[in-house]
């Protein structure tokens, strides 16, 4: 069923809202003020609260609408369906406005707060305009197909579409993949295929945006892992992650944290988050203590290996003082860290991490459980 309707808002998911027979319908593809057909999806109960569907076709479009540049992750009606960049559509200052207004509604009806879509910023990562929007995931999940090529799932069947790239990965994944051949390499059909890996970073040199492919691998080296069926193929089954967090806020003073993550769980995904988020949640904290940290207990919870955990128990005012030395005392008595996470083996990574970064158990704890739990228990 093809229906034409106005599009009003922005929703979630990379969906927009409308209006059929007086009931809201979540469109794919859409963009606010457009005018278009849209299919919708099947079956249509008649007690639905809501319904779904997908544009086919665009009479009236947003200023915001642009060509999807991976044709493969537009709509099914372009050939596209894949998933994985549902604004895929839209223009990057476009991209920008959809998310302001999504993180406004969620304070307006989460937290009943009075929140607009201009009270909110959102900031994109450096590097993301020149590469238009794409190559930012370190890691990518990819399933073989029937003839054992690295493939996507089709929305809305059971298809499968192969692939010989994926526009969303960094140049390091991309670089590595190049290197083993995965694009013509057959596996058995149906595996699930994951390959990690880890921003280099080097000083000096940014190869998220530009650089020599030979020199990139070289960076890489060893440190990626392509993972099949849940089997190491190749490179390294632990990971090596390496974070630069200004000191005292001061981007001229840099420490550099490394990491060891599992190479099956959980880092944050794009490539420049790692960074840009410890540095901002370090002087939210900062602000917050004042420089006051005595007696103070800060927690970490679903803290994963320490992302979060060993810059807090390290730097100025949070267990540590800005000379570098992990875990002086300085003049003053530091704040204590405990971190919360259930999954075991990014706990025991957590572990090794902060004592590498020579910090003991009267500055920071890495604990394992679950976080309701535990807070009630250790308060």
């Amino acid at each position: 069923m093809q229906v034409t309707m106005r599009i009003e808002r922005y929703a979630d998911q990379g969906r927009c809202v409308g209006h059929l027979d007086g009931r809201v319908v979540f469109v794919r593809f859409a963009l606010p003020g457009e005018l278009v057909v849209v299919r919708m999806d099947e079956p249509m109960r008649a007690k639905a609260h809501f319904f779904t569907g997908e544009v086919v076709e665009v009479l009236e479009p947003s200023v915001d609408r642009v060509e999807p540049q991976w044709k493969l992750a537009g709509p099914l009606a372009q050939g596209g369906g894949v998933g994985g960049a549902d604004l895929i559509h839209v223009s990057l200052p476009g991209q920008i406005r959809w998310k302001a207004s999504v993180i406004a509604n969620q304070f307006q009806r989460l937290a009943h707060m009075d929140v607009s879509a201009s009270d909110i910023t959102v900031e994109r990562m450096p590097g993301d305009e020149e590469l238009n929007g794409f190559n930012w995931r370190t890691r990518m999940e990819l399933v073989a197909d029937d003839e054992g090529h690295l493939s996507m799932r089709k929305r809305e069947s059971h298809d499968r579409i192969a692939i010989d790239t994926m526009p969303l990965a960094s140049r390091a994944v991309l670089a590595v993949a190049d290197s083993l051949d995965l694009w013509n390499r057959e596996f058995e059909p149906n595996s699930q295929i994951r390959l990690a890996v880890p921003e280099p970073r080097v000083e000096g040199l940014d190869f998220g945006v530009s650089g020599d492919k030979a020199a990139l691998l070289d960076a890489i080296g060893e440190n990626y892992a392509l993972i099949v069926n849940d089997e190491l193929i190749a490179g390294s089954a632990l990971l090596r992650e390496r974070v630069r967090v200004a000191v005292d806020g001061d981007s001229s003073r840099m420490r550099t944290f490394d990491y060891d993550v599992d190479a099956r769980g959980f880092w944050q995904i794009h490539r420049a988050a790692p960074e840009h988020l410890v540095n901002y949640v370090l002087g939210l904290v900062r602000s917050a203590l004042g420089g006051r940290s005595k007696n103070t207990v800060l927690w970490d919870l679903y803290s994963g290996s320490g992302l979060f955990t060993i810059p807090l128990a390290t730097l100025a005012n949070v267990g540590g003082d800005s000379s570098g030395a992990a875990g002086a005392l300085g003049s003053a008595e530091p704040a204590r860290v405990l971190s919360i996470e259930g999954a075991p083996i990014a706990v025991k990574n957590a572990r090794r991490n902060i004592g590498r970064a020579g910090l003991n158990r009267d500055v920071v704890e890495a604990l394992e459980g679950d976080v309701g739990g535990l807070i009630t228990g250790t308060i």
